[in-house]
């Protein structure tokens, strides 16, 4: 099957601790894997503060997962995201040039 490569960055609440983090970042990373998902990579942005409040908070914590999945897994994952409380911003773009590599 051939997937598409995704990118997807998320802002945690700035309360957050670090062990909550990991948590959250690992189920991320297993419900991508149940659904079919392959070469995930995460990156730990930091906590950062936001060009504008969102939902009244001024920072945030970034995190950017790297992943080959069908456009089904994204719609999942955002969803997911969405419902989430801990999250307070979420995007995934199509990476093209990831795309168009050949593994």
């Amino acid at each position: 099957m051939n997937f598409n490569h995704y990118e997807t960055i998320y802002i945690l609440k700035p309360n957050i601790t670090e062990a909550e983090n990991l948590t959250i970042v690992n189920q991320y990373k297993s419900l991508i894997k149940k659904h079919g998902g392959q070469n995930i990579s995460v990156q730990h942005k930091g906590r950062r503060h936001l060009n504008y409040n969102i939902k009244s908070y001024y920072d945030g914590i970034y995190v950017q997962i790297n992943y080959a999945a069908s456009s089904n897994l994204v719609k999942i994952l955002e969803k997911t995201m969405n419902l989430s409380e801990t999250i307070i911003r979420y995007l995934t773009i199509k990476d093209h040039c990831m795309s168009n590599i050949i593994i």
